[in-house]
């Protein structure tokens, strides 16, 4: 065997030497790759977590801030709920002391009296029309228990059973929510007797 041929083992023995720790350069550069790539992810992870733990603060700043306007404006709504409706009233009240102190005067026009007194009655019920307190006036309909309470029953042949006769206060509704039923007399057949139950109609 011939010296080349000696030397041939060791050459491949170095080649094989030299190889592997460029294997492993190649790894441990893949691996610190790996760890750039997870690196960059955990950042890019924090701080996508701190822009929305911020957005998160910003939004809970908004809500505080909205419920806070809104305990403002309820309060507000409770306090100054009467406004629009004091207002209207006010010339009523207005007209009401002009007639008064007309009246004081002796040689007072009984006939104008009158005539502003229904003008100031006017206002009034426009006023609590316009905030939808309208007036419950039964006469001549039928007795009804919902809105109306009878005081006491009177014997009358020319109405039907049941009837409202007699209008002694009127009601109001709110909104069509009953704030005083109506206090009226209501007509019964004169074969009833006193003590007779009324027949509610709705």
């Amino acid at each position: 065997m011939s010296n080349e041929e000696k030397a041939a083992p060791v050459e491949e023995t170095d080649a094989a030497q030299e190889a592997q720790p460029a294997t492993e350069q190649a790894a441990n550069e893949k691996e610190a790759a790996g760890d750039t790539d997870l690196q960059a992810l955990l950042t890019d992870a924090r701080d996508k977590a701190d822009e929305h733990w911020n957005q998160c603060l910003r939004l809970q700043a908004e809500l505080e801030n909205l419920r806070k306007r809104n305990e403002r404006d309820l309060a507000n709504a409770h306090k100054f709920a009467l406004e629009r409706f004091a207002a209207e009233l006010l010339p009523v009240k207005d007209s009401l002391e002009m007639g008064v102190a007309a009246a004081e005067d002796e040689a007072a026009d009984v006939s104008r009296l009158k005539e502003g007194s229904e003008l100031t009655l006017k206002m009034l019920t426009a006023a609590l029309e316009k905030f939808n307190i309208l007036e419950i006036n039964p006469l001549n309909e039928s007795f009804n228990p919902e809105y109306h309470e009878a005081m006491s029953m009177q014997e009358r042949a020319d109405v039907a059973p049941n009837t409202v006769v007699t209008v002694v206060q009127k009601g109001y509704l709110l909104n069509e929510r009953l704030v005083r039923p109506a206090m009226v007399i209501v007509s019964r057949a004169a074969s009833e007797s006193p003590g007779g139950k009324l027949n509610e109609q709705a």
